[in-house]
């Protein structure tokens, strides 16, 4: 059984429909699922912001035992736990088949669920601040909605490394979950100014990188955080894409930097795959990072599970069980 869509729209286009699964082709394998990761991408799928090929499954991070391999395959065998948060779309499954070299397997002091719970934000969290601006000690960032998914993990992850973080929040209950995973200024950006408490946070200067997944609302405000020749990192567009934008804009705040990262380019090679999930799997192994499944939901009901996300009524990360 799966949940695809047959055309774009709201929650209501995912459909609960069986789907006959074959034996794995050439450099693949067949799993089930024991947990299914939900998230942000999987909502711009099902609306169309980022098209899709219809009728197709949809969602991008699992996790699950293997079934079958292909005779090609060496490094798999049945009864491997493994993960994933990678395309093709069609994580939102009991079963599925899959590239071989798209998966990892899990180490013994990971379990499926949690692993479903941050595959995809846990690998996006150790790009954005290791690889695409690599965080260091004693610096102040901006990470807007950390009471999110990513935010929490990523949150964790710069106070390991020795940052302080300032976030955007919508709540009082979010800013205190904020604080709990090492916010040190937690901004709630419904009653608050955020391009006025960065500047007064840190003195006037500004912040060397903003960490964007909002996009259109926070865009312009973001560019005002920054120090001159600082990155604006927009990896998400929750309330909708930025708007275009003219480059000489750039030069009058202070030459900056702008990019749009996704995670799928920067575990393009298996062997960056490998990488990116072995020091996420150290990470949490070693207590800096607490994964929190805050929210779990039959996968049968996906829709609604969306539905609540959507509204940002989530926090950490949520769950589709099997």
């Amino acid at each position: 059984m799966a949940i695809r869509i047959h055309e774009t729209g709201g929650p209501e286009v995912l459909r609960w429909e069986e789907v006959e699964i074959g034996d794995p082709g050439r450099g693949e394998i067949r799993l089930r699922h024991s947990a299914v990761g939900l998230n942000y991408i999987d909502t711009y799928h099902r609306s169309g912001l980022y098209p899709l090929g219809l009728p197709c499954g949809i969602g991008l991070e699992a996790a699950g035992v293997v079934e079958a391999v292909d005779e090609g395959v060496a490094e798999l065998a049945p009864g491997n736990r493994v993960a994933y948060a990678s395309p093709p779309p069609g994580a939102y499954a009991t079963e599925r088949l899959m590239p071989a070299d798209r998966v990892v397997k899990l180490p013994d002091g990971i379990g499926d669920e949690q692993a479903a719970a941050m595959m995809l934000k846990g690998m996006t969290a150790e790009y954005l601040l290791r690889r695409t601006y690599a965080v260091k000690t004693g610096e102040t960032i901006l990470f807007h909605a950390v009471a999110g998914g990513v935010g929490l993990i990523a949150c964790q992850w710069a106070k390991h490394i020795g940052a302080s973080v300032i976030s955007t929040v919508g709540s009082d209950e979010k800013a205190e979950a904020a604080k709990v995973h090492g916010c040190d200024y937690p901004i709630v950006d419904t009653r608050e100014n955020f391009v006025e408490r960065v500047r007064e946070i840190t003195g006037g200067k500004g912040v060397p990188v903003v960490y964007d997944s909002v996009g259109k609302d926070t865009f312009m405000g973001s560019l005002d955080c920054l120090s001159p020749r600082g990155l604006f990192v927009n990896f998400g567009s929750a309330s909708g894409s930025p708007p275009p934008l003219d480059t000489g804009i750039l030069s009058a705040k202070g030459s900056l930097y702008v990019t749009r990262p996704t995670l799928m380019t920067y575990t393009a090679s298996h062997a960056e795959l490998v990488e990116s999930a072995t020091g996420l799997f150290e990470a949490v192994s070693s207590g800096a990072i607490r994964i929190e499944v805050n929210q779990r939901c039959p996968l049968v009901e996906a829709a609604q599970a969306q539905r609540e996300l959507g509204a940002r009524r989530t926090t950490g990360s949520t769950i589709l069980y099997c």
